[in-house]
């Protein structure tokens, strides 16, 4: 196989893949911080909930929730003093912060190849094709 063939193919793939690539890089983003998550008094909006499933579980649908059960009265019991909260490691939020930069990057490296594809492809009928069918793809498989 030449270089050119090569490069070509390389082109029109990464033109297919560009939108889950794209949405992984996002939703991915999201997830980092556990914005895709109900917690404490953060309350995910619904998109961003399913969006976050379907990154990590393939399904868009969200499970039932749950009653809360009512509080049930303390005991006379003594219990030790829960430790206080503590948030995430100093290193483990630098790392969160250097994947979201990584995340930045991959869709702007995406984009960018994109915009090469469409300068660089004489048939821009294929390029739509091919993002489009990567668009259309994984939202047939979903709604299936």
């Amino acid at each position: 196989m030449n270089t050119m063939t090569l490069r070509q193919w390389h082109g029109y793939l990464g033109v297919f893949i560009a939108p889950s690539v794209l949405f992984f890089a996002l939703t991915g983003s999201l997830q980092l911080f556990t914005l895709h998550e109900t917690h404490g008094g953060y309350r995910a909006p619904a998109i961003i909930e399913r969006l976050g499933r379907l990154h990590k579980d393939q399904v868009i649908t969200l499970p039932h929730r749950r009653e809360t059960p009512a509080p049930v009265a303390p005991s006379r019991e003594r219990r030790p003093a829960a430790a206080p909260e503590q948030g995430p490691r100093p290193a483990t939020l630098l790392l969160k912060i250097f994947f979201l930069l990584v995340a930045v990057q991959l869709v702007t490296s995406t984009g960018m190849g994109l915009w090469i594809a469409f300068a660089r492809n004489r048939d821009r009928r294929l390029t739509w094709f091919l993002l489009l069918a990567g668009v259309l793809v994984p939202l047939a498989l979903i709604v299936a």
